[in-house]
């Protein structure tokens, strides 16, 4: 896989598409805890996690793969 893909829960992600990642937060009615990727055309990744740690592991992986690019 490309340095500029990263896969995520399935998806496989351009790296260079993406405009906007938030911060984690409790997702709507307790399933978890999530972060909004936002690319480019306003299209919108919405990944879950059952719990805070897999996803602040997996937003700062994003980033982390987002520097490297």
């Amino acid at each position: 896989m490309s340095k500029a893909v990263y896969e995520l829960q399935g998806y496989a992600i351009v790296l260079d598409k993406i405009v906007f990642v938030t911060r984690v937060f409790t997702a709507e009615d307790g399933e978890g805890f999530q972060f909004n990727i936002r690319f480019s055309g306003e299209t919108r990744l919405a990944p879950k996690f059952a719990t805070r740690h897999e996803a602040d592991l997996q937003r700062s992986l994003v980033i982390k793969a987002l520097n490297d690019i």
